[in-house]
């Protein structure tokens, strides 16, 4: 791809996401077994993600997505968390699972779990893809983890900077260099 040469390094190949995603959708069959699930995706980052795990989950799985940012076009978070779009059913008595690509901060996650939560749902766990604690500005709880990440800016399998280099099939560590420019 042109723009692989923006990557330090790779810090997960393509063979160990597919590896960890498959546990992870055999963890949750098991944790759910005999019930709905739906997963709730946070746009844009979580969707290669969400529908990775989706297929390997063995029960009925809905999906239903929210627009929730507050990073914009920046490397850092604003702290300020918009909702540009929100889920179009009901969840109340719906067993949830909120899929976001990075816990980063923890900010948007914790906001719209709780957001999600005053809507009575039978259950809502936290699965994110990357857990990067060191960023931690707020508790939270990520119950389905796919890698604990270093404190790096790191970019494809859904993650992005500026909105590119989603479509990466790893993860990888972008050089400072491409998001550092005066």
């Amino acid at each position: 791809m042109a723009f692989e040469q923006d990557i330090e390094r790779v810090f997960a190949e393509a063979g160990a996401i597919k590896e960890r995603v498959a546990e992870l959708g055999d963890k949750i069959t098991r944790d759910y077994a005999g019930r709905e699930i739906t997963m709730i995706g946070l746009l844009t980052g979580a969707v290669t993600f969400m529908a990775d795990l989706a297929r390997q989950i063995r029960l009925p799985v809905y999906y239903e997505f929210m627009s929730v940012s507050s990073y914009g076009q920046s490397s850092v978070s604003s702290g300020q968390i918009t909702v540009k779009k929100d889920v179009g059913r009901d969840v109340a008595g719906r067993h949830i699972i909120l899929v976001d690509d990075i816990a980063d901060t923890g900010l948007t996650l914790n906001y719209t779990a709780t957001k999600l939560a005053g809507r009575k749902p039978a259950s809502l766990k936290i699965c994110a893809f990357l857990d990067k604690p060191a960023r931690r500005e707020t508790a939270l709880s990520v119950d389905y983890t796919g890698f604990t990440a270093p404190d790096e800016f790191l970019v494809g399998y859904g993650l992005d900077y500026a909105q590119k280099y989603r479509n990466l099939p790893y993860v990888g560590i972008l050089k400072k260099s491409v998001y550092n420019k005066p």
